[in-house]
């Protein structure tokens, strides 16, 4: 016969509860509490972002510019609008001949005709004003290009960077002299008279179009560097 096992449930008088044993606070797992950020933070990243963005852009904009050489800075500061054309293939570097805006290119220079009348002194001072000087014409060819772009005007005079202190005794405003064989006076001039010591090219198709005259008001012709980038 199968003995049977009982169980029985034995107290003990005096028994201490089980000692509780105190961990001290550093060896506490710490607990994990989210980190909190004032609520502008969002917004001032975001402003920041826009703000590098914003100076990214400038500075491709601007880039083309700060390799400008050969050319005042302060033409660049006068303008803000530019026109450029590749003047030689891209692989060879600087390709780009750059005008202000409304002005012409012929070679390497810029060209800027008046649409109003000044004396002599003031056309001087009005082109230096824009960084640039009364046209001096070098050969026949910046002579043709200036006489056809003059073309479709009708009776107009237009002040180049040519005058004479004393009579005959020509010079260009960059001070060099006239040289004789690159000069395009009309039939029949210089008058060579003290009453016309300025010079203007007068517009008519033909390239001998120079007339001395009297420093009155002309329109006028201011010619610049043009820009290389």
């Amino acid at each position: 016969m199968a003995s049977e096992i009982t169980y029985a449930e034995v107290k003990f008088k005096n028994a201490s509860p089980a000692a509780v044993v105190e961990v001290p606070p550093e060896m506490k797992k710490h607990e994990h509490h989210p980190q909190k950020y004032p609520p502008w933070l969002p917004w001032l990243i975001s402003l920041l972002l826009v703000l590098v963005c914003i100076v990214l852009i400038v500075l491709l904009v601007m880039m083309p510019f700060t390799h400008i050489t050969d050319q005042p800075a302060t033409l660049q500061q006068k303008f803000m609008e530019w026109w450029c054309i590749s003047a030689v293939p891209q692989d060879k570097g600087r390709g780009w001949m750059c005008c202000p805006k409304g002005w012409k290119r012929f070679q390497e220079s810029c060209y800027y005709l008046s649409d109003d009348k000044m004396g002599w002194a003031e056309s001087k001072q009005n082109c230096t004003g824009m960084d640039s000087h009364l046209v001096v014409i070098n050969s026949e060819a910046e002579q043709v290009f200036l006489t056809k772009d003059l073309e479709h005007f009708s009776q107009r005079n237009y002040y180049i960077g040519l005058s004479a202190q004393k009579v005959g005794q020509w010079q260009w405003v960059d001070q060099t002299p006239l040289n004789e064989s690159a000069a395009f006076w009309r039939t029949n001039e210089p008058s060579n008279v003290d009453a016309e010591m300025c010079v203007v090219i007068h517009t008519i198709s033909q390239i001998h179009n120079w007339n001395d005259a009297r420093c009155e008001k002309h329109y006028r012709i201011c010619e610049a560097a043009a820009v290389t980038v």
